[in-house]
């Protein structure tokens, strides 16, 4: 049975995401303030937001690379404005006039204009400074984590979806309805990126989905007005190294389950850790207390390692999730032939290759039956802590 990973696990790789897109957002919310102003001309434009990777402050030219990846030429006409948004300001009659030498490489812009293949020529240009950017980017990572949640969802409804979420002190649901002009979004197939996330709606969102939203919760907790949503479904699964190719950043693994190979992609928003033997032993005895409740046969005396006693017991998922976050990052060329690994990601288009948002070496305690030398997933996953057994 395949375990639903938590993306809560991985906020290092969804806020890097999630801040990006929020300077994309502000810069497109100030475009569409300023439509009206563009009246008819505009359905001749093109409008594009991207990074400034070049600037020709005496041609009147910058180079602009839009986060899909293409590059545009922006020549600015004669009379074209350049505006710049202070970090967290949507409104555009607040943006101040500046002037082409005041935006450097580095710099996010929004330009529109009319378009001649990938050269636009700009009558209007947003700016928002790198700074500014980054004062944007770490104010929404603290509001999502204020105001953020993660969880699984159980039940869906015609105007909201039900998640059970996992804490200290155990599980509970939370009934998550949308605000006005609230923005959901759906992970794409093989990413946690936040900026490849496509618009989604609300019936899209499913049973078994991992879902990530944000807003105002009610005074009890049971309850949120979401102002905005993602959601994806994850996957997790345990396997063993067949084959390893450096070059591809990538690995052949049989899946213990399923006895079926698969390719592990690895890419630049992976983690990649491995557990010390010693924290792989503490987890297993977690999920194995019967070897502890063997051993203690005999009068060693009740409380067994996976009931927190002599072993460095521990109680609720959290605190396994302390472990597994706080373990040592390797690379691939760390990893060899015949290790077991546990890989977390999101389903794909194909069956038979992932891309990992997490992979953890080490496990072979984790995942041996007692008494057996056969491994198995069981009922473990990245994000639940152990077994589901707060």
């Amino acid at each position: 049975m395949k375990s639903a990973a938590n993306p809560l696990q991985f906020k290092s790789v969804q806020f890097r995401s999630v801040r990006v897109k929020s300077a994309v957002t502000i810069l497109s919310l100030a475009a569409l303030a300023a439509g009206a102003a563009w009246g008819q001309a505009a359905a001749a434009t093109q409008s594009i937001v991207g990074t400034v990777t070049k600037v020709d402050a005496a041609a009147r030219a910058l180079t602009v690379k839009t986060d899909a990846g293409q590059e545009y030429t922006v020549n600015l006409e004669a009379k074209a404005t350049i505006r710049r948004i202070a970090a967290g300001e949507t409104d555009v009659s607040k943006a101040a006039v500046v002037q082409i030498g005041d935006i450097s490489v580095n710099d996010r812009v929004q330009a529109r204009g009319k378009a001649d293949g990938q050269t636009i020529a700009a009558m209007t240009i947003f700016l928002m400074s790198r700074s500014d950017v980054t004062k944007t980017q770490d104010a929404q990572r603290a509001d999502w984590d204020k105001r953020g949640v993660s969880g699984l969802v159980t039940a869906v409804g015609a105007d909201s979806v039900t998640i059970s979420v996992r804490s200290a002190a155990g599980v509970k649901p939370i009934v998550i309805a949308l605000a006005p002009n609230a923005v959901v979004r759906r992970y794409a197939p093989d990413s946690v990126n936040f900026a490849d996330a496509r618009v989604s709606t609300l019936p899209e969102v499913k049973t078994g989905d991992e879902v990530r939203a944000r807003g105002d919760k009610s005074p009890d907790g049971s309850k949120m007005t979401a102002e905005e949503i993602v959601a994806g479904t994850f996957k997790t699964i345990a396997g063993v190294i067949l084959s390893i190719n450096l070059p591809a950043n990538e690995m052949q693994v049989r899946d213990v389950d399923t006895k079926k190979p698969l390719t592990v992609r690895i890419n630049k928003d992976s983690s990649v850790k491995k557990l010390p033997p010693q924290v792989a032993q503490t987890i297993a005895s977690r999920l194995h207390p019967s070897e502890d409740a063997d051993a203690n046969k005999g009068g060693r005396g009740g409380g067994g390692r996976g009931q927190g006693g002599g072993g460095g017991g521990f109680r609720g998922g959290a605190d396994v999730n302390q472990l597994l976050d706080s373990s040592p990052a390797i690379s691939l060329a760390d990893l060899k032939v015949g290790d077991a690994i546990v890989v977390s990601s999101t389903v794909g288009a194909a069956a038979d290759k992932i891309t990992a948002i997490k992979l953890l070496a080490g496990v072979e305690p984790i995942l041996t039956k007692p008494g057996t030398q056969e491994m198995s997933l069981g009922g473990w996953s990245l994000g639940s802590g152990g077994g589901g057994a707060d």
